[in-house]
């Protein structure tokens, strides 16, 4: 089961990691009081979800071993760079929608409904992806970054 609970831990980290990224870009350069608002709410859903294992978010902490993680040190090129804010957002919004169905999947192993929880968030988090990206597209947000 520590297995188990390592993808968890990894994928509930990669879900909130990625919402707190659409959330700055909601607040910070769309500001939009409710989109960030539904995304941290979503935010608190997720860790509200991994609290759900038997033994709670502890269990997951426990069975952390980022030291000996063999995909630690794997990075691709795109990961490395963002174009635009589009890339950024997209990106993002892939990494909350790849998590969530992990957790889904992995998570009905041993958290049972709360499974049901990471599909909602992944429906959520489809929806969000297509509202982010019209409205970096709408206020013409999306310039080319220079990569320094």
């Amino acid at each position: 089961m520590r297995e188990i609970y390592r993808v968890l831990d990894a994928n509930i980290n990669r879900l909130r990691e990625g919402l707190r990224v659409l959330e700055e870009v909601s607040r910070f350069i769309l500001n939009d009081r409710d989109m960030t608002a539904r995304l941290k709410n979503l935010r608190h859903q997720a860790t509200a979800a991994a609290n759900s294992l038997p033994e709670g978010f502890m269990e997951l902490i426990g069975a952390r071993e980022s030291t000996t993680d063999v995909g630690a040190d794997s990075w691709t090129a795109a990961e490395m760079t963002r174009s635009s804010l589009t890339a950024l957002t997209t990106a993002n919004c892939k990494r909350v929608q790849e998590a969530a169905r992990v957790l889904e999947e992995f998570g009905k192993l041993c958290v049972g409904d709360g499974a049901r929880t990471f599909k909602e968030i992944r429906f959520m988090a489809y929806e969000l992806e297509r509202e982010l990206l019209k409205n970096i597209s709408d206020g013409v947000l999306n310039e080319t970054v220079s990569n320094r």
